[in-house]
């Protein structure tokens, strides 16, 4: 097996796990990492590395994450979650690792052997709002997305904090741009597969069903029986050996992509 490469898109760092069959150009998938462990590019592609498929898996940091965590932990963002959870953190996270990956694609497609075609994309819970963000707001071209206990609904993660959010007219308009239900016309335009632990948060769970329902046809939704919210044990930063609810997501997920791939080209 093919060991991990790490490196930097456009400013972004990355782990790219090869194809298992070595190819002149091979389809690619994008992922972005959860806030929960896994919480950085490389947990995360040690989480899912969906190994067996035939196509590059890169995994995207997130921002003040892994590579870009200040002074090598993870206290600076927890510090921004304190301050204010919705606009110093869920909501510009998502913003800023969307509006990169336009730049992050193009660099990785110069760095590595990938095709041209359109792409897999793929996010666990924070960084699946930015999976479902790209699949709603760029003219990227997908043939396949996947989320994982998923932040469909932003509104639905704020809850789950302590105490009553002070929403203002700045707040109220964050959040509801990131309510995907609502967007579900555009995000089903690629088929998409909507994992959800069904030991996940009720609320997330219910978010997960009403997005798939919104899409209809081309929705699918995976419950993974005994999952909580994280695929990892703490402190999720490096590469961890796989757990085995995370194992079931990670084979749901290759034989979705496997089933898609041939839309790739």
């Amino acid at each position: 097996m093919h060991s991990p490469i790490t490196g930097t898109a456009a400013g972004v760092p990355f782990t790219a796990l090869p194809p298992v069959r070595d190819a002149a150009a091979a389809p690619l998938i994008v992922t972005w990492h959860m806030l929960d462990a896994p919480r950085s590019d490389a947990a995360f592609a040690a989480a899912l590395p969906m190994n067996g498929l035939p196509a590059w898996r890169v995994h995207l940091g997130m921002p003040m994450c892994g590579a870009r965590m200040v002074d090598g932990t993870m206290d600076a963002g927890a510090e921004l979650m304190r301050k204010d959870v919705l606009m110093a953190v869920l909501y510009p996270f998502v913003r800023q690792a969307s509006e990169e990956f336009p730049a992050a694609l193009a660099s990785i497609r110069e760095q590595l052997p990938v095709d041209d075609g359109p792409i897999g994309v793929l996010g666990g819970s924070l960084g699946g709002a930015v999976a479902l963000r790209v699949l709603a707001e760029t003219d990227t071209p997908i043939f396949a997305g996947a989320v994982v206990n998923a932040a469909i609904r932003m509104r639905s993660v704020v809850n789950l904090f302590p105490g009553a959010y002070p929403y203002d007219a700045d707040s109220e308009k964050a959040v509801d741009s990131m309510d995907f239900v609502a967007e579900a016309d555009t995000i089903g335009r690629a088929p998409l597969l909507v994992v959800s632990g069904e030991l996940d948060h009720p609320a997330l769970r219910t978010d997960a069903i009403d997005l798939v329902d919104a899409i209809g046809q081309g929705a699918e939704l995976q419950p993974i029986p005994g999952l909580a919210h994280p695929l990892a044990d703490e402190p999720g930063i490096e590469p961890a050996p796989q757990l085995p609810h995370a194992r079931d997501v990670d084979t749901a997920l290759t034989a979705w992509f496997q089933r898609h791939l041939a839309n790739a080209d």
